[in-house]
Order: C-alpha cells, then structure tokens, then sequence
C-alpha cells in the first residue's frame, strides 16, 4: 500500500493540537475534538474537511503506536534541529554556512542521503504495518465519533421520541402532524419557515425538526411550558391543512387526556386571564373558525352545482 509521502512533512503533534510527550489518552482526546469538526458525516461535500479528517485518522494511528511514534518522532526532531540551526544564524554567518556546506556537500551527501532514506523507510514501514494491520483503536474513535454525530441530529428508532442532547432534557417538546404524501414538494404547505412564523408567536422555539423519513411529522421544543400549553390548546395551523398537535415531553401536571389522542393541559380561569396573548389567540381562532365554515359551505354549493349537472 502506498504512503502519503505528505504525511511526513506536517507536525502531527500540532495538528492534533497536543505536545510532543502528550499521553495516548491525550492524544485519542484531541483527535476526538477536532475530528467532530470536520467529519465526512457533517460536510459531506467539503472534500477539504475530508482531506483533514483523514490526516487526523492517520496521525491517531501513527502516535498512539510506539514504535511509528519513535520512528517519526526521529524525523521530526532531525528537521527541527536543522530548523532552528538555520534560523539562529544571521546574515553573514548563513553566507558563511552555505560556503561550508558547499564544500562539504560532495563528501557528505551521499553518507547524509543514505540516512535520510534509511529513517524514512522506517516511517513509511511503521505507517504501512499500521494501514494492513487496522488500527482498532482508529476504528473505535471514529465508531464513538458516529455515535456522538448520531445524538446530535436527534434520529428517532422505530417511531419514538427524538433523542435530544442534555442541554435540552427537561423543556417542553410538541410532535406535530400534518397531511402530506411524499410526491408533495411544498411538505402540505408547511416548511421550516412556517412553522417557524406559526409557533414564534406563542415563545421562543429551541428547536423545530422536520422528520426526513415520515412525510407530515415534526418535533418542536419550546423554552418554557407556557408556550408550548398555548400552542396546543389554541392553535389549528393551515385552514386547508389543520395541524394535530400533541405533547411528546414535559406537559405539566393536570393535563387532559381527550378522545383524539392529543394531551392538553386544564387551564384554570385565572390562568388564561393572565395570558398576555390570549385575546388576540382567541380572535384568531374564531377567524379561522369562520374562514372554514365558508370553506365547507363553497364545497357544498359546488358539490350540489355537480350533481345538477
């Protein structure tokens, strides 16, 4: 198998933003943290993260191995070395070196060529023992990686509940469900954006999941349960597309289990008095109201207009 000849020339030890004597447990910490950055999962058409990512993976397997460690780290610090010979020299002093090495090159060359040839094959030997053998230890970074990536888009398993991160256990969520096939592009009407202008005017929306597997279906977490009580008790959504609203998380205590399935909570008398939005909610309801006892009288009239014909 080939090696990446670019592989040598970067500080690994930099790339994975650890020090030259950083422990494997640091080491495996480090690459967890910059690899859920730019994993292929995440950006899929960035091929520039998955260049680096792969250089991550790579540098995880070379360090945490002892003996391609060793091998690198004799290359590096040859490099370093000369590096830093180079750079404490001043103007007059590099003319005089570069005279030097003039002079010395014929007879050193190919003594110092077959040395830097001698420790490189030892990398890219330690490096190809490393791609034929498997690292495990690769594997089961990058296994934890898609597990933690796999949290963070909240996948529902088998039709239940979202999976939200911690910072999010404890408020309000609400499914919602709407009519809509799979060949309807406009999702029944109701995309990110409207759902978003329909709930805002009840709180601050957290979260809002459109599911990409069950047409019609969306999860929306709230920033308290005061907004989400007063999504579901008041609002209808599209008039020729209702919204079914119902709890999925944290409905509070004394809530009404009704014939539909839905969960709504008993508001009290007092309570919806000290609603601040509850008289212009309810104007809108009797809008809507209104707006489809129109709806269904038009279809009628022009059901009847058929059937004479």
């Amino acid at each position: 198998m080939a090696v990446d000849k670019e592989l040598l020339e970067l500080d690994l030890y930099a790339l994975l933003g650890v020090g030259e004597k950083a422990a494997d447990k640091e080491i495996k910490k480090a690459y967890r943290q910059k690899a859920l950055t730019c994993h292929p999962d995440k950006h899929p058409d960035n091929p520039k993260a998955a260049e680096l990512f792969h250089q991550l993976s790579q540098a995880l397997a070379l360090l945490t191995d002892a003996a391609a460690r060793a091998a690198y780290d004799k290359v590096r610090k040859a490099k370093k070395q000369a590096a830093e010979r180079t750079q404490k020299l001043d103007d007059r002093r590099k003319k005089v070196k570069l005279d030097l090495e003039a002079r010395e090159r014929e007879a050193q060359s190919q003594v110092n060529k077959e040395e830097e040839i001698h420790i490189t094959k030892t990398l890219e030997q330690e490096i190809r023992r490393l791609r034929e053998e498997g690292s495990r230890q690769l594997e089961e970074q990058q296994r934890l990686i898609k597990e933690q990536i796999r949290l963070e888009k909240g996948q529902q398993v088998h039709g239940k509940q979202d999976r939200y991160g911690e910072e999010s256990k404890g408020t309000p969520k609400l499914k919602l469900r709407w009519k809509c096939s799979k060949e309807d592009e406009t999702k029944g009407g109701y995309s990110k954006e409207v759902l978003l202008q329909i709930l805002q005017k009840y709180g601050e929306v957290l979260n809002l999941l459109i599911s990409s597997k069950k047409t019609g279906s969306a999860v929306v977490e709230f920033a308290t349960v005061k907004a989400a009580e007063m999504a579901v008790k008041n609002e209808v959504g599209l008039i020729n597309n209702p919204l079914k609203i119902t709890w999925l998380e944290g409905q509070p205590q004394g809530s009404t289990l009704y014939a539909d399935g839905s969960i709504q909570p008993r508001i009290s008398q007092d309570s919806v008095v000290s609603e601040r939005d509850y008289e212009s909610l309810v104007m809108m309801r009797m809008r809507q109201a209104a707006e489809r006892q129109k709806l269904i009288e038009q279809m009628k009239q022009e059901d009847e207009e058929e059937s004479y014909t």
